[in-house]
């Protein structure tokens, strides 16, 4: 295997590991589940059957970074460990599924903007005037003065 070849792969990889992990996020996010609810739920959304050996060194570490929290809870003949987002951990998945939503909105519909002062690509928000008869867009109302002084 040539070196590109393994990098292409190995990026595969990593891209393939990103999305299990946001996956997972957003499966926990919806509601509480166990290891076994979690691969279901994996497997349902992403079309293939996910390894326990990805997925349980994850919410571990999830657990430690005090993202998740973990109980036993009584399932049938023997409890099941349910894995439950913390507070910290609910305020970043919905981080992640805003930042997500807002790059698919910007691939799908490009509303980017860019300062006609300084040239920073704005994605929402910024300072809109009219100047000499054309409505300008800048990231701020100092990069509009410094404009209309120029």
């Amino acid at each position: 295997m040539d070196i590109s070849a393994s990098m292409n792969s190995m990026s595969n990889l990593k891209l393939a590991t990103d999305l299990v992990r946001s996956t997972v996020f957003m499966l926990l996010y919806e509601k509480p589940l166990h290891g076994y609810g979690i691969m279901s739920g994996l497997s349902k959304r992403l079309g293939k059957e996910v390894s326990p050996s990805l997925i349980y060194p994850f919410l571990h570490k999830l657990e430690q970074k005090g993202l998740v929290t973990s109980s036993d809870v009584p399932v049938g003949r023997k409890p099941k460990k349910v894995y439950e987002l913390t507070e910290e951990g609910r305020q970043l998945a919905l981080r992640l599924i805003k930042r997500l939503s807002a790059l698919v909105s910007l691939a799908i519909e490009p509303t980017l903007s860019v300062c006609a002062h300084c040239g920073a690509k704005l994605y929402e928000g910024g300072h809109s005037e009219v100047v000499d008869s054309k409505e300008l867009v800048f990231c701020c109302s100092f990069c509009c003065q410094a404009y209309k002084n120029e």
